[in-house]
């Protein structure tokens, strides 16, 4: 009979643990911030970007096309 008693004593504390890591979960999440929205990024600012990148691709071009002795 005292088996039985422990084995209801640990299976009530093994219930209690898993309740209790339920509600502290589900107290955390409620309490973190929401998440930030994604930045957006206009057609001009990516058309702007664009432009800056071939400007260096032209100007790295005309380095290698000046500079005919460096081997590729």
């Amino acid at each position: 009979m005292k088996d039985r008693v422990q084995f209801a004593s640990v299976r009530e504390r093994i219930l209690s643990a898993g309740i209790l890591a339920v509600v502290l979960m589900g107290a955390s999440g409620c309490a973190s911030e929401p998440p930030k929205p994604a930045q957006t990024v206009t057609p001009d600012q990516v058309r702007g970007h664009a432009d800056k990148t071939f400007e260096r691709l032209k100007q790295e071009e005309q380095g290698r096309s000046t500079d005919s002795t460096t081997p590729r």
